[in-house]
Protein backbone atom coordinates (compact mmCIF):
# COMPACT_ATOMS: atom_id res chain seq x y z
CA UNK A 1 0.00 0.00 0.00
CA UNK A 2 1.24 3.51 -1.13
CA UNK A 3 1.45 6.17 1.93
CA UNK A 4 -1.03 7.80 0.62
CA UNK A 5 -3.15 4.46 0.49
CA UNK A 6 -1.82 4.22 4.63
CA UNK A 7 -2.76 7.47 5.20
CA UNK A 8 -6.27 7.44 3.90
CA UNK A 9 -6.85 4.16 5.57
CA UNK A 10 -5.67 5.38 8.84
CA UNK A 11 -8.42 8.59 8.40
CA UNK A 12 -11.07 6.50 7.80
CA UNK A 13 -10.20 4.66 10.84
CA UNK A 14 -10.39 7.56 13.00
CA UNK A 15 -13.79 8.16 11.63
CA UNK A 16 -15.29 5.11 12.65
CA UNK A 17 -15.45 5.55 16.58
CA UNK A 18 -16.73 9.30 15.70
CA UNK A 19 -19.60 8.15 13.98
CA UNK A 20 -20.64 4.93 15.81
CA UNK A 21 -20.45 6.70 19.11
CA UNK A 22 -22.50 9.63 17.58
CA UNK A 23 -25.05 7.05 16.06
CA UNK A 24 -25.25 5.07 20.09
CA UNK A 25 -25.30 8.09 21.42
CA UNK A 26 -26.83 8.18 24.48
CA UNK A 27 -25.47 4.67 25.95
CA UNK A 28 -25.40 5.73 29.56
CA UNK A 29 -27.26 8.49 31.76
CA UNK A 30 -26.30 12.26 31.09
CA UNK A 31 -25.37 14.69 33.52
CA UNK A 32 -26.98 17.96 33.39
CA UNK A 33 -25.76 20.95 35.66
CA UNK A 34 -27.80 23.34 36.56
CA UNK A 35 -25.95 26.25 38.42
CA UNK A 36 -28.01 27.58 40.72
CA UNK A 37 -30.09 26.01 43.78
CA UNK A 38 -33.06 23.95 43.41
CA UNK A 39 -36.47 25.92 42.96
CA UNK A 40 -35.03 28.92 40.88
CA UNK A 41 -36.07 29.79 37.22
CA UNK A 42 -32.96 27.86 36.02
CA UNK A 43 -33.51 24.47 37.66
CA UNK A 44 -37.50 24.64 37.34
CA UNK A 45 -36.48 24.86 33.19
CA UNK A 46 -33.38 21.97 33.45
CA UNK A 47 -36.22 19.45 35.30
CA UNK A 48 -39.25 20.11 33.01
CA UNK A 49 -36.75 19.68 29.62
CA UNK A 50 -34.61 16.66 31.39
CA UNK A 51 -37.51 14.67 31.79
CA UNK A 52 -39.04 14.84 28.46
CA UNK A 53 -35.26 14.48 27.21
CA UNK A 54 -34.73 11.12 29.45
CA UNK A 55 -37.97 9.70 28.10
CA UNK A 56 -36.87 10.32 24.55
CA UNK A 57 -33.52 9.03 24.54
CA UNK A 58 -34.55 6.26 27.52
CA UNK A 59 -31.78 6.78 29.65
CA UNK A 60 -31.94 9.10 33.17
CA UNK A 61 -31.48 12.88 32.68
CA UNK A 62 -29.39 13.42 36.09
CA UNK A 63 -29.82 17.24 37.27
CA UNK A 64 -26.69 18.87 39.51
CA UNK A 65 -27.37 21.42 41.07
CA UNK A 66 -24.02 23.47 41.36
CA UNK A 67 -24.96 26.93 43.03
CA UNK A 68 -22.27 29.79 43.02
CA UNK A 69 -21.38 33.25 42.17
CA UNK A 70 -24.16 33.73 40.39
CA UNK A 71 -23.74 30.49 38.69
CA UNK A 72 -20.14 30.78 37.59
CA UNK A 73 -19.02 28.01 39.63
CA UNK A 74 -21.80 25.42 38.02
CA UNK A 75 -20.43 26.93 34.45
CA UNK A 76 -17.27 25.95 35.08
CA UNK A 77 -17.77 22.52 36.24
CA UNK A 78 -19.81 21.87 32.81
CA UNK A 79 -16.93 23.76 31.26
CA UNK A 80 -13.94 21.23 32.94
CA UNK A 81 -16.39 18.02 31.93
CA UNK A 82 -15.42 15.25 29.40
CA UNK A 83 -16.24 16.05 26.50
CA UNK A 84 -18.22 13.56 25.60
CA UNK A 85 -21.52 14.40 26.06
CA UNK A 86 -22.54 13.38 28.96
CA UNK A 87 -21.82 16.59 30.64
CA UNK A 88 -24.25 19.60 29.65
CA UNK A 89 -25.33 22.72 31.34
CA UNK A 90 -28.33 24.85 31.66
CA UNK A 91 -26.68 28.24 32.28
CA UNK A 92 -28.00 32.33 32.25
CA UNK A 93 -26.90 35.30 30.13
CA UNK A 94 -25.27 36.29 33.68
CA UNK A 95 -22.75 33.61 34.06
CA UNK A 96 -22.12 33.45 29.75
CA UNK A 97 -22.10 36.55 28.84
CA UNK A 98 -22.07 39.03 31.42
CA UNK A 99 -19.73 37.84 34.26
CA UNK A 100 -16.75 37.22 32.10
CA UNK A 101 -17.07 41.14 31.58
CA UNK A 102 -17.65 41.75 35.48
CA UNK A 103 -14.90 39.45 37.44
CA UNK A 104 -12.08 36.87 36.51
CA UNK A 105 -13.77 33.82 35.71
CA UNK A 106 -12.12 30.67 35.14
CA UNK A 107 -13.52 30.10 31.36
CA UNK A 108 -14.01 31.71 28.37
CA UNK A 109 -17.44 31.51 27.25
CA UNK A 110 -17.20 31.05 23.72
CA UNK A 111 -13.78 28.76 23.54
CA UNK A 112 -14.34 26.78 26.73
CA UNK A 113 -17.90 25.48 25.72
CA UNK A 114 -19.81 24.91 23.04
CA UNK A 115 -23.30 26.56 22.37
CA UNK A 116 -26.15 23.74 21.86
CA UNK A 117 -29.14 25.73 22.40
CA UNK A 118 -30.91 28.67 23.18
CA UNK A 119 -33.50 27.05 25.40
CA UNK A 120 -35.51 29.86 27.16
CA UNK A 121 -35.75 33.48 27.60
CA UNK A 122 -37.84 35.76 30.25
CA UNK A 123 -38.30 39.47 30.16
CA UNK A 124 -37.33 41.51 32.81
CA UNK A 125 -40.09 44.21 34.39
CA UNK A 126 -39.36 47.61 35.55
CA UNK A 127 -41.31 48.19 38.48
CA UNK A 128 -41.93 50.87 40.98
CA UNK A 129 -42.88 50.87 44.52
CA UNK A 130 -46.81 51.96 45.02
CA UNK A 131 -45.40 55.49 46.73
CA UNK A 132 -43.54 56.68 43.35
CA UNK A 133 -46.02 59.39 41.75
CA UNK A 134 -45.43 58.18 38.36
CA UNK A 135 -47.77 55.58 36.49
CA UNK A 136 -46.16 55.16 32.92
CA UNK A 137 -42.18 55.41 31.46
CA UNK A 138 -42.31 58.91 30.86
CA UNK A 139 -43.53 60.25 34.27
CA UNK A 140 -41.04 58.15 36.03
CA UNK A 141 -38.09 59.29 33.24
CA UNK A 142 -39.62 63.23 34.19
CA UNK A 143 -39.85 62.12 37.92
CA UNK A 144 -35.68 61.57 38.17
CA UNK A 145 -34.81 64.03 35.97
CA UNK A 146 -36.32 66.28 38.34
CA UNK A 147 -34.60 64.81 41.17
CA UNK A 148 -31.02 64.03 39.94
CA UNK A 149 -29.19 61.50 42.36
CA UNK A 150 -32.24 61.25 44.67
CA UNK A 151 -34.24 58.07 43.61
CA UNK A 152 -32.88 54.48 44.17
CA UNK A 153 -32.75 51.38 42.09
CA UNK A 154 -32.51 47.86 43.63
CA UNK A 155 -30.85 44.86 41.68
CA UNK A 156 -29.98 41.33 42.65
CA UNK A 157 -26.50 42.29 43.30
CA UNK A 158 -23.36 44.05 41.72
CA UNK A 159 -23.14 42.75 38.05
CA UNK A 160 -26.77 40.77 38.06
CA UNK A 161 -28.54 41.57 34.84
CA UNK A 162 -30.95 43.80 36.83
CA UNK A 163 -28.07 45.80 38.26
CA UNK A 164 -27.34 46.59 34.25
CA UNK A 165 -30.80 46.76 33.51
CA UNK A 166 -30.85 49.92 35.11
CA UNK A 167 -27.96 51.08 34.08
CA UNK A 168 -28.75 50.74 30.28
CA UNK A 169 -32.21 52.36 31.62
CA UNK A 170 -30.18 55.03 33.13
CA UNK A 171 -28.13 55.65 30.17
CA UNK A 172 -31.12 55.30 27.24
CA UNK A 173 -32.64 57.70 29.45
CA UNK A 174 -29.95 60.23 30.38
CA UNK A 175 -31.08 60.06 33.93
CA UNK A 176 -28.99 60.07 37.47
CA UNK A 177 -30.55 56.45 39.82
CA UNK A 178 -28.74 55.47 42.20
CA UNK A 179 -27.74 51.28 42.29
CA UNK A 180 -28.34 49.60 45.70
CA UNK A 181 -27.38 46.00 45.26
CA UNK A 182 -28.70 43.09 47.96
CA UNK A 183 -27.48 39.74 48.03
CA UNK A 184 -30.49 38.08 45.39
CA UNK A 185 -33.92 39.05 44.04
CA UNK A 186 -35.73 38.16 47.50
CA UNK A 187 -34.14 41.20 49.62
CA UNK A 188 -34.56 43.31 46.91
CA UNK A 189 -38.26 42.78 46.41
CA UNK A 190 -38.76 42.90 50.22
CA UNK A 191 -37.44 46.44 50.34
CA UNK A 192 -39.36 47.31 47.73
CA UNK A 193 -42.45 46.64 48.83
CA UNK A 194 -41.19 48.56 52.01
CA UNK A 195 -40.27 51.62 50.10
CA UNK A 196 -37.33 51.74 50.94
CA UNK A 197 -36.49 51.63 47.23
CA UNK A 198 -37.52 53.03 44.64
CA UNK A 199 -37.35 50.94 41.56
CA UNK A 200 -35.86 47.65 40.05
CA UNK A 201 -35.93 45.42 36.98
CA UNK A 202 -36.69 41.81 37.87
CA UNK A 203 -37.70 38.65 35.65
CA UNK A 204 -41.07 38.52 35.06
CA UNK A 205 -42.19 35.42 36.92
CA UNK A 206 -40.15 36.61 40.31
CA UNK A 207 -42.12 39.78 40.52
CA UNK A 208 -45.49 38.81 38.88
CA UNK A 209 -47.24 37.98 42.20
CA UNK A 210 -46.71 41.63 43.51
CA UNK A 211 -47.89 43.03 40.30
CA UNK A 212 -51.30 40.98 40.47
CA UNK A 213 -51.57 42.05 44.07
CA UNK A 214 -51.28 45.17 43.49
CA UNK A 215 -48.41 45.70 46.20
CA UNK A 216 -46.03 46.82 43.20
CA UNK A 217 -46.37 48.63 39.83
CA UNK A 218 -45.45 47.71 36.27
CA UNK A 219 -44.08 50.66 34.08
CA UNK A 220 -43.11 48.61 30.91
CA UNK A 221 -41.53 45.23 30.43
CA UNK A 222 -38.20 44.67 28.54
CA UNK A 223 -39.42 41.65 26.33
CA UNK A 224 -40.02 42.26 22.47
CA UNK A 225 -43.72 41.49 23.10
CA UNK A 226 -46.55 41.64 25.68
CA UNK A 227 -46.28 38.80 28.16
CA UNK A 228 -49.41 36.65 28.03
CA UNK A 229 -48.87 36.94 32.02
CA UNK A 230 -48.90 40.64 31.95
CA UNK A 231 -50.72 41.93 28.94
CA UNK A 232 -51.56 44.96 30.17
CA UNK A 233 -48.52 46.26 30.49
CA UNK A 234 -46.50 47.63 27.35
CA UNK A 235 -43.43 46.63 26.48
CA UNK A 236 -40.25 49.53 26.59
CA UNK A 237 -40.32 49.49 22.73
CA UNK A 238 -44.08 50.67 23.09
CA UNK A 239 -43.11 52.72 25.89
CA UNK A 240 -40.82 55.28 23.69
CA UNK A 241 -37.66 53.18 24.17
CA UNK A 242 -36.82 50.59 22.11
CA UNK A 243 -33.36 50.34 22.80
CA UNK A 244 -34.51 49.03 25.55
CA UNK A 245 -34.57 45.38 25.47
CA UNK A 246 -34.07 43.33 28.34
CA UNK A 247 -33.81 39.73 28.75
CA UNK A 248 -32.91 37.02 30.52
CA UNK A 249 -32.21 33.67 28.77
CA UNK A 250 -31.09 30.15 29.58
CA UNK A 251 -29.01 27.97 27.56
CA UNK A 252 -27.74 23.80 27.59
CA UNK A 253 -23.99 24.18 26.64
CA UNK A 254 -21.20 21.60 26.62
CA UNK A 255 -17.46 21.47 27.02
CA UNK A 256 -15.82 22.93 24.04
CA UNK A 257 -13.94 19.83 22.70
CA UNK A 258 -17.29 17.51 22.49
CA UNK A 259 -17.28 16.21 19.12
CA UNK A 260 -19.58 18.14 16.68
CA UNK A 261 -21.62 14.96 15.63
CA UNK A 262 -22.49 14.52 19.39
CA UNK A 263 -23.40 18.36 19.95
CA UNK A 264 -25.87 17.55 16.92
CA UNK A 265 -27.47 15.24 18.97
CA UNK A 266 -27.74 17.22 22.03
CA UNK A 267 -29.08 19.69 19.80
CA UNK A 268 -32.03 17.26 18.70
CA UNK A 269 -32.99 15.91 21.63
CA UNK A 270 -33.18 18.62 23.42
CA UNK A 271 -34.95 21.11 20.95
CA UNK A 272 -37.19 18.15 20.36
CA UNK A 273 -38.33 18.26 24.21
CA UNK A 274 -38.81 22.13 24.13
CA UNK A 275 -41.21 21.25 21.26
CA UNK A 276 -43.60 18.99 23.49
CA UNK A 277 -46.84 20.92 23.99
CA UNK A 278 -47.08 19.71 27.48
CA UNK A 279 -42.97 21.55 28.70
CA UNK A 280 -44.34 24.43 26.76
CA UNK A 281 -47.40 24.53 29.07
CA UNK A 282 -45.50 23.85 32.01
CA UNK A 283 -42.62 26.45 31.73
CA UNK A 284 -45.33 29.26 29.86
CA UNK A 285 -46.74 29.06 33.31
CA UNK A 286 -43.22 30.29 34.75
CA UNK A 287 -43.54 33.41 32.31
CA UNK A 288 -40.90 31.50 29.85
CA UNK A 289 -41.32 31.26 26.26
CA UNK A 290 -38.97 28.46 24.89
CA UNK A 291 -36.59 29.05 21.53
CA UNK A 292 -34.65 26.26 20.47
CA UNK A 293 -32.23 26.92 17.93
CA UNK A 294 -29.23 25.69 15.93
CA UNK A 295 -25.45 25.34 17.74
CA UNK A 296 -24.43 28.19 15.15
CA UNK A 297 -27.15 30.54 16.07
CA UNK A 298 -27.07 30.32 19.66
CA UNK A 299 -23.23 30.58 19.19
CA UNK A 300 -23.84 34.02 17.68
CA UNK A 301 -26.51 35.04 20.26
CA UNK A 302 -24.37 34.89 22.83
CA UNK A 303 -21.60 36.51 20.74
CA UNK A 304 -23.78 39.70 20.70
CA UNK A 305 -24.67 39.42 23.84
CA UNK A 306 -21.45 39.86 25.66
CA UNK A 307 -20.61 42.65 23.78
CA UNK A 308 -24.23 44.19 24.61
CA UNK A 309 -23.12 43.96 27.99
CA UNK A 310 -19.34 44.63 27.83
CA UNK A 311 -20.28 47.80 26.42
CA UNK A 312 -22.98 48.69 29.16
CA UNK A 313 -20.50 48.05 31.40
CA UNK A 314 -18.09 50.37 29.83
CA UNK A 315 -20.14 53.43 29.10
CA UNK A 316 -21.69 53.18 32.75
CA UNK A 317 -18.39 52.37 34.43
CA UNK A 318 -19.15 49.82 35.97
CA UNK A 319 -16.72 48.96 38.68
CA UNK A 320 -15.35 45.11 37.93
CA UNK A 321 -13.47 43.37 39.43
CA UNK A 322 -11.30 41.77 36.39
Amino acid sequence: MTMRGRLMAAFFLLLVPVTASAQEFPSKPIRLIVPFPPGGPNDIIARVIGQKMSELVKQPIIVDNRAGQGGVLGTDAAAKSAPDGYTVAIASAGALAISPSMEKVAYDTLKDLAPVTLVATVPEMLVVATDVPAKNMSELVALAKAQPGKLNFASSGPGSLPHLACELFKLTAKIDIVHVPYRGAAPAVNDLLGQQVQMTFLDLPVILPQIKAGTLRPIALGGRERAPTAPDVPTTAEAGMPDLIIENWYGMVAPAATPPAIVAKLNSIATEAMADPAVKAKLAEQGLTLVGDTPEHFRDFIAADIKKWAKVIQDAGVVTTK
